[in-house]
């Protein structure tokens, strides 16, 4: 399973990267926001400046709802670095959009997925990745991880190259669970990826190897 950090906070993206567990990133124009990116010139050369650190794909979204609109961003977006994925929102127009990428081999990622029916559209227009959105379905009490099992079962009675991007992804037991059903990809804030890090017993452990060596040493 992939992991992708899902931020556009340049320290937190090279955190991940230097720990070497980074396999890509993505962005939306609200993580853009909270790191006060705005303009279209400043948006643009933050994501060069992603494509600097990572050696992976790295979701781009556009913001035009519109097919023309699409197009154009997703042609100047997809222009900056060959590992830029085209984000598109699971629209009417989106999948006609994603459908023409993928005809010309520009990467997308299908956004805002909260149904097995549309991340089956997106697939058969050919996305990149389809993103169900697992936290939100559970902020509104429906399973997300029911999610995740549907589409995996789908994609692969017909074989469909398309990966499955785990998105709101916010703790460790989220990807855990993603990793057993067999979701492609997770993307995650940083703070979820190194929960993984934690357990008491590793704790302790460490804490008694350390007095230990402590006595035998002679400290």
């Amino acid at each position: 399973m992939k992991f992708f950090i899902d931020t556009a906070n340049l320290a937190e993206i090279k955190e991940a990267h230097d720990l070497g567990i980074l396999d890509g990133v993505t962005t939306n124009p609200s993580l853009m926001a909270k790191e006060n990116i705005s303009g279209q010139e400043n948006v643009i050369n933050h994501y060069k400046a992603i494509c600097d650190i990572v050696d992976g794909d790295i979701s781009a979204e556009v913001i035009a709802t519109d097919y023309d609109g699409m197009i154009a961003e997703g042609l100047a977006l997809a222009a900056l670095h060959p590992n830029i994925v085209v984000k598109i929102p699971m629209i009417k127009d989106g999948i006609k959009a994603i459908k023409y990428f993928s005809s010309i081999g520009i990467k997308t990622n299908c956004t805002l997925i909260f149904s097995a029916g549309q991340a089956l559209l997106a697939a058969k227009a050919g996305a990149t990745y389809v993103s169900p959105f697992v936290g939100r379905l559970d902020d509104i009490s429906m399973d997300g991880m029911k999610l995740i099992e549907q589409i995996r079962l789908i994609f692969d009675n017909y074989g469909f190259e398309t990966e499955i991007l785990a998105a709101s992804v916010r703790n460790p037991i989220h990807i855990l669970k993603c990793a057993e059903i067999g979701s492609d990809v997770i993307t995650a804030p940083l703070s979820a990826i190194l929960a993984l890090l934690n357990h008491p017993l590793t704790d302790s452990g460490l804490a008694k190897f350390l007095a230990d060596h402590k006595k035998s040493a002679g400290l």
